[in-house]
């Protein structure tokens, strides 16, 4: 089956600046802007948020 564009794979990296970066999905009708999420940095140690990728 294949995968809808309704929900597409986004890159998520460390507003802190340390180059981490996380992978997910999100939903365009839920979220039309890009998305921000609190997650945690292995490098920085600590939670930051974490900005969508384009």
């Amino acid at each position: 089956m294949a995968r809808s564009t309704m929900r597409p794979v986004v890159k998520l990296k460390s507003t802190a600046g340390t180059g981490v970066t996380y992978v997910t999905r999100k939903n365009r009708l839920n979220d039309p802007d890009r998305l921000v999420l609190r997650k945690y940095d292995q490098v920085a140690d600590k939670h930051v948020p974490f900005r969508e990728e384009r």
